[in-house]
């Protein structure tokens, strides 16, 4: 993989949380620590990406919106999914801090990115073990990037690479202090819709089979309307070709109507499963900016039989 490509999308994510920190009120999702990751170049550069990116994705508004400031605020809150990683970051950390007083004792994180959890919570460093998964090369990278910052890894913090096109979870995880009789809480946040949906059905199937009953996974999807122009939001349309051209297209979306038994196939229950209507009801009401529950994105909580 390109290593201008790798730092640039797992960048991407904690620039737009970034921004949100620094310039929301109220905060929909507070990472305190997702502007201490980018470097000051990083902010000059992904500032440029959104001045550079407004004219051709909306002409008028960025007429309307001549100052820099402006005109990055709109393309993060607008055409950016941020609204989407925000809130599913909150919906998420949310059950698992209500897990965690319930007695969970373990956090796995698939496609961890540049995830904070970690480090903004070192209250949990005693009894309390975080795994982070992903993609051997953004982890790399990110463990560079950290390494740069000169920050010290918690100890209760276990990184752990998976390809989930050629590596198998179960198998990595064996190799590592993950205790499979021990109560989890999974997060998959961003990825599914990358992988093809039988990588997708047989990872949730190893996650029941590797984790007590009672454990928890949150994930979320988009809906099959997303990857169809004529159906798709307008700034869905515009995320995808971005997508696209960037060389990592989406390929895999869920039908909300079909996905409980789905999960019932593979040992998992639903318990909860938000729609953009939901998600809009339950983070983005009496906002005054353009944040709002993004099109097409939906949020699972399952429970393992």
């Amino acid at each position: 993989m390109d290593e201008t490509k790798i730092k640039r999308t797992a960048l991407m994510s904690a620039y737009l949380r970034a921004h949100h920190v620094v310039y929301a009120t109220p905060k929909i999702f507070d990472d305190f620590i997702a502007p201490r990751l980018l470097t000051e170049e990083d902010f000059v550069a992904f500032d440029n990406v959104m001045t550079t990116a407004l004219p051709m994705v909306d002409p008028k508004r960025a007429a309307q919106s001549p100052d820099r400031v402006d005109a990055i605020a709109s393309m993060v809150q607008f055409y950016f999914p941020t609204s989407l990683f925000l809130s599913r970051s909150r919906y998420t950390e949310d059950h698992l801090k209500a897990d965690i007083r319930q007695g969970v004792t373990q956090y796995v994180i698939l496609g961890a990115g540049m995830d904070t959890f970690a480090f903004r919570h070192p209250d949990l460093r005693q009894n309390f073990q975080i795994f982070e998964i992903d993609h051997p090369a953004t982890q790399d990278f990110k463990r560079k990037r950290l390494a740069e910052l000169g920050w010290d890894i918690p100890s209760n913090l276990h990184f752990i690479a998976v390809d989930f096109m050629k590596q198998k979870l179960d198998t990595e995880l064996a190799n590592t202090s993950y205790d499979p009789k021990a109560p989890t809480f999974f997060s998959w946040l961003g990825v599914i819709h990358y992988l093809p949906r039988d990588v997708v059905f047989h990872t949730l199937r190893t996650i029941a089979d590797i984790s007590p009953a009672g454990s928890k996974i949150i994930f979320d999807y988009w809906d099959n309307d997303a990857f169809i122009p004529e159906t798709a939001a307008a700034r869905v349309n515009i995320m995808q070709a971005m997508l696209r051209q960037a060389g990592e297209p989406m390929v895999t979306g869920l039908d909300p109507s079909t996905l409980a038994s789905e999960l019932e196939s593979v040992g998992l229950h639903l318990v909860e499963h938000l729609s953009p209507s939901d998600i809009q009801d339950r983070y983005f009401q009496n906002r005054s900016d353009d944040y709002y529950a993004y099109d097409h994105a939906y949020f699972v909580k399952a429970m393992v039989e």
